[in-house]
């Protein structure tokens, strides 16, 4: 009797591990966990670079290289567009810019394997617009940001522009942008 219990559990544990037991919140997040709220499993590739990591996220959150094209951090890298970077002077030593550009080139989001790297990716247009490009200006960005009232981003001091992503985004610096993550400061946790 206790021999076929024995059985009987680990065939019930075959069977659990057969079919994968796993909880996701809908937007590419299985963390195994109820609310996807302790993963941190970056669905965007985090920043590896040193040298990008130091020199840009001296000023904001260094971005991953995976939000924006390729054509359009070529664009943010151009010695012009540096020296007059979003409204401030980045200006780089031109060996500095070689490799912060080649490093954001190698790993942009038309490159990139991660499915929320390559919606950003999708209609760009080099060409289209005026002034830089911006990850806010994405459709992408734009679709995933649509219900959230501007008051509550805009209108809040500790948050101030959707280009805050970290304020919102409790794992924004390590890549980790999935939904259940989203703790709007003043406000609580987001649910779209």
């Amino acid at each position: 009797m206790a021999n076929r219990r024995g059985i009987l559990f680990l065939l019930g544990l075959v069977s659990l591990g057969a079919v994968g037991v796993v909880v996701s919140d809908g937007d590419g997040d299985r963390s195994g966990t109820r609310s996807g709220w302790l993963t941190s499993r970056a669905d965007v590739a985090p920043v590896t670079d040193a040298t990008y990591g130091e020199e840009c996220g001296s000023c904001h959150l260094a971005y991953q290289p995976g939000l924006l094209p390729g054509q359009a951090w070529t664009q943010v890298m151009d010695p012009a567009a540096l020296a007059d970077h979003y409204g401030d002077d980045a200006s780089l030593t031109e060996t500095l810019r070689a490799e912060i550009a080649g490093y954001l080139l190698a790993q942009a989001a038309d490159r990139a394997s991660a499915p929320r790297s390559r919606a950003f990716a999708v209609g760009f247009d080099a060409h289209a617009g005026t002034g830089l490009p911006r990850i806010t200006e994405r459709r992408y960005f734009e679709r995933k940001h649509d219900e959230v009232p501007a008051s509550l981003v805009t209108g809040n001091p500790d948050v101030g522009s959707f280009s805050q992503c970290n304020a919102c985004h409790r794992g924004a610096a390590k890549g980790v942008y999935n939904d259940s993550r989203i703790d709007i400061p003043g406000y609580g946790r987001w649910e779209d």
